[in-house]
């Protein structure tokens, strides 16, 4: 039995075998530090362990060359071993970093990547649904744009008039007249009548437009002009006459700020006005001209011909309908009535005889039965006609003297017949308005400085007298109890019209007690030191005694 002896060596650690040197004349066996395989750390290195160590690396080194092989530094190559190990460090320190922030970015490119997509899905069905959406709204849009689709018609009815053959007729000729209208207008829209609303709104004022249209004498009482509205009024329900009043271009601004409301809808396809006699129209239509789309949808209704002004704006004119409207302006024909009554009464007066009142001679004779004595006739009436719009004229007649009963024996006396004379008409020099001329009141001196004479509570209630009872009653500071003779109640008339009325010549009270233009001219003389009416109260060139006339 052999023993097997284990002998056990201890080697340094700068032992050459350690370093892979082999001592034999075999092929060194280098460290794996210095292997030239991929699995070598050295593999990442830039340079080449064969190029470093070349008496030290390589299998084919020849034997007879072993012995003469250089013997490597152990310090040096402890120290690359260190500086190796140093630069691994760094390297994977790097690495570290390197992934780090590559890890961070990574996951931001991913979070924003999933909300990338989250919004193109999102993006992707908002856009669907906004098209489904529009889709429906241009469905809505197209329908309301065709839904109620209406023609308006604005009348200026103080100055575009009907034809009095339908006027006359009253409630009937109303509702004649507004078919007849409904009737042109379809024609003028066409194919589309059957579809398209046809709205008409006249604007006038009624009381002002019935004495005008009295005075002209196409009318011979206002009533019928009611009664023709309204039956203009009841023929459709989307006729309507409206009565704006008094004042100045209240029927203008209503059509204007209605032309300009119904422009701005789009069921609004045209708006026909009559407006074709009033040049005041005319910045209006140049306003709102100047839209291209405004200016096909707006077309002129032709009564009285078309004023200049209006024509220049190139607004389009429909073809005149002279069986439903009237060409001519009204005219004052009241003056001209007055001039032909006076001239016929002049004529019947001239034929008549007139009879003279005569005194017989006293008789002694006592036992005649009684007599009357004739009244003479009263003188013919002096017809004073004025420039007034509204009034004919006044006529003043004188009272018959009493019938006298004598016992004188009746005498007869036949004294020839003298012709009365031939009455002057007055020639209208100025007509301050659509009232024209207050009626002129006598004044009787004396009466006049009574009534200027009362003062504080003593001055006459100008209401009660001329209006008739005072509705202030005992509350009124002014006088009620006097009883004034009809001298006086003209003088208190003349005094009342001193005091403008605030309507002026729009004003449609008959027995209205103010004045509707200066009493107090006389020849070309303003001669009221403290007149209150404003100039254009007065006639061309007049001159005033009021200073302060202009603050009026």
């Amino acid at each position: 039995m052999s023993t097997t002896t284990h002998t056990t060596t201890t080697r340094s650690p700068f032992d050459t075998n350690n370093l892979g040197i082999n001592t034999n004349n075999s092929a060194p066996v280098l460290p794996p530090y210095l292997r030239t395989s991929s699995q070598s750390p050295l593999h990442s290195f830039p340079f080449s362990p064969s190029s470093t160590l070349p008496s030290a690396i390589g299998s084919g080194i020849k034997k007879e060359k072993s012995s003469t092989k250089m013997a490597l530094d152990n310090s040096e190559i402890m120290d690359f071993v260190t500086r190796y190990q140093n630069l691994q460090g760094y390297q994977n320190a790097s690495d570290q970093l390197m992934k780090g922030q590559y890890a961070d970015e990574n996951q931001m490119l991913k979070q924003e990547l999933r909300n990338a997509k989250l919004d193109l899905e999102h993006a992707t069905t908002s856009r669907r649904e906004m098209q489904q959406v529009l889709q429906e709204l241009d469905y809505d849009n197209s329908y309301m744009k065709n839904r109620n689709p209406y023609v308006l018609i604005l009348i200026d009815g103080d100055g575009l008039l009907f034809q009095k053959s339908f006027i006359r007729q009253g409630i009937e000729g109303g509702k004649q007249a507004a078919y007849a209208l409904r009737t042109a207008v379809a024609e003028y829209v066409g194919s589309q009548s059957g579809e398209v609303e046809i709205v008409a709104k006249v604007c006038a004022n009624l009381s002002g437009l019935g004495r005008a249209m009295r005075r002209d004498g196409c009318l011979d009482s206002e009533s019928e002009l009611r009664e023709f509205f309204l039956g203009f009024t009841q023929a459709k329900a989307s006729f309507d006459f409206i009565d704006v009043g008094h004042g100045k271009e209240r029927a203008d601004s209503k059509i204007k700020e209605a032309t300009r409301w119904h422009l701005r809808n789009y069921n609004c396809r045209q708006i026909l006005l009559g407006i074709s006699h009033d040049a005041g129209y005319a910045p209006f239509l140049d306003e709102i001209l100047q839209d291209t789309d405004t200016r096909s949808r707006v077309s002129l209704i032709e009564g009285v011909a078309t004023v200049r002004e209006l024509k220049n704006t190139n607004v389009h004119i429909l073809e005149p309908l002279p069986s439903l409207f009237r060409n001519q302006k009204l005219i004052d024909r009241s003056v001209d009535r007055a001039a032909e009554r006076a001239e016929a009464y002049a004529r019947s007066s001239a034929q008549t005889p007139a009879s003279v009142p005569f005194f017989p001679a006293p008789s002694r004779a006592s036992t005649s039965s009684p007599v009357m004595v004739a009244s003479p006739t009263s003188p013919p009436a002096t017809v004073a006609t004025t420039a007034s719009s509204s009034w004919a004229g006044v006529t003043a007649k004188a009272s018959p003297p009493p019938v006298i009963t004598t016992p004188l024996a009746k005498i007869s006396v036949n004294v020839p017949a003298r012709k009365a004379p031939e009455p002057k008409v007055a020639t209208p020099a100025w007509n301050p308005g659509e009232r024209g001329l207050d009626p002129p009141i006598p004044i009787n001196a004396t009466a006049m400085d009574n009534i200027k004479k009362r003062t504080g509570k003593d001055k006459l209630c100008n209401n009660h007298y001329l209006r008739g009872p005072c509705a202030k009653g005992d509350e009124c500071c002014f006088e009620h109890k006097y009883k004034p003779n009809p001298d006086e109640i003209n003088a208190i008339a003349h005094l009342t019209r001193l005091n403008p009325c605030t309507s002026g010549q729009e004003c449609d009270v008959e027995n209205c007690i103010y004045g509707h233009h200066c009493p107090s001219v006389t020849g070309t003389t303003c001669t009221h030191p403290y007149c209150k009416f404003r100039i254009e109260d007065h006639p061309p060139g007049t001159k005033f005694k009021n200073a302060k006339i202009h603050e009026n």
